[in-house]
């Protein structure tokens, strides 16, 4: 640490100096730790108010006597927040990081105090390490441009509606069990026509408070069916235009039997639609599929998989290769699954599930990327 501050002043003695901004941020107020190699100062600003994040950035020019053409520096923890304060800064000509928060290093040889100020302290002193060699002190994240961050509202609303659907499902049934009524289907259309010709247990007509509720739970649950009908629709309107490069992307990964309207459009656009991968093992890591080894001394055993990746493509991936396996029965990848896990047990087809969602999540990578055809997968006629 003593290295990297003397290297860091040695830089400030140049023409190029630098200034180091940590941010961090909550609901109400942002606190700012600033420092420039050899000294710190913390400045508190309202949060999402620019012109005194500005109007502080200059006081802190003016207190490390930084003039001419500064260079700064800045970072903040991934959070609620999002990428609009990067992309500020950014404009601004300020070179700034979105940092993993769960990467980040903590003392665990004494009990941790709390607060903004230490916080961001804590984050400055990383970002004059990691801007001093140490690029392993944490995780720094891929930002999306606006256009691919903007794809990945259509089918996380799809999330939420089907999340929504399923809740005034449930309920409607709930409401009916207390009758002694079990319906299958909530969902039909002639839903309220079959709710007048329901009866309690001893006969009786369902009490009218009970039904009245019933009923508008129906219609909020078609109200929501409604808005997922109409956004499939846009989404497979979207692919078969094909005016954008991730459309294509979808449209071409569904080219392979088995890989479905959602699976390829979460794919896309949560994955393969603007990240780019060097190998193989990236692709495994950003889905928090790879193993976790645990090995110490003579002790060896495996944790099982990371789950630091992508939740939402780690799912998917573990759905689609159990569908891969009875889709795509002749292809490499599911001879080598049956060969390897089908005598075993049924955890040992859920582990073998898992190893074969990241083959075939690399499958598809090559496949988008070079044109590779899985080995022995079928195409969609």
């Amino acid at each position: 640490m003593r290295q990297t501050q003397e290297t860091l002043r040695q830089e400030n003695t140049t023409s190029d100096f630098i200034l180091y901004i940590a941010f961090e941020l909550s609901n109400t107020t942002w606190k700012l730790a600033f420092g420039d190699g050899s000294k710190v100062c913390y400045a508190t600003v309202d949060a999402r108010k620019l012109v005194e994040l500005e109007e502080e950035i200059n006081k802190a020019k003016k207190r490390f006597k930084l003039r001419g053409d500064v260079q700064i520096k800045s970072c903040y923890e991934a959070g609620r927040d999002g990428f609009w304060i990067h992309r500020y800064l950014l404009s601004k000509g300020i070179n700034n990081l979105i940092v993993d928060s769960s990467s980040i290093e903590v003392n665990r040889r004494k009990r941790r105090a709390k607060s903004d100020r230490l916080d961001a302290g804590n984050l400055l002193r990383l970002l004059l390490r990691y801007h001093g060699g140490e690029k392993q002190v944490w995780k720094v994240l891929n930002v999306p441009s606006v256009e691919d961050e903007d794809a990945r509202n259509l089918h996380r609303e799809l999330e939420t509606l089907h999340r929504e659907r399923r809740r005034y499902r449930n309920r409607i049934k709930a409401l009916l069990i207390q009758q002694g009524i079990e319906i299958q289907n909530p969902s039909r259309k002639n839903f309220l026509k079959v709710l007048e010709t329901l009866r309690t247990w001893d006969g009786d007509e369902l009490p009218s408070e009970m039904k009245s509720r019933v009923v508008r739970e129906y219609e909020r649950l078609r109200l929501v069916e409604n808005h997922m009908k109409l956004l499939k629709k846009e989404r497979e309107q979207r692919v078969k235009n094909k005016e954008t490069a991730s459309a294509r992307l979808v449209a071409q990964l569904r080219e392979l039997h088995g890989i479905g309207a959602n699976s390829s459009w979460l794919f896309v656009m949560e994955f393969f639609g603007w990240r780019k991968f060097r190998n193989r093992k990236e692709v495994g890591a950003l889905a928090g599929l790879a193993p976790s080894p645990y090995a110490s001394g003579g002790y060896q055993r495996e944790q099982g998989i990371s789950k630091a990746g992508n939740a939402r493509v780690r799912t998917m991936a573990v759905e689609i290769a159990w569908c891969w396996l009875r889709f795509q029965p002749q292809s490499k990848l599911s001879k080598w699954f049956n060969e390897r896990f089908s005598s075993g047990g049924s955890r040992m087809r859920r582990v073998g599930m898992v190893a074969m969602a990241r083959k075939l999540l690399v499958d598809l990578w090559q496949y988008l990327e070079h044109g590779i055809v899985p080995e022995g997968a079928l195409l969609s006629r």
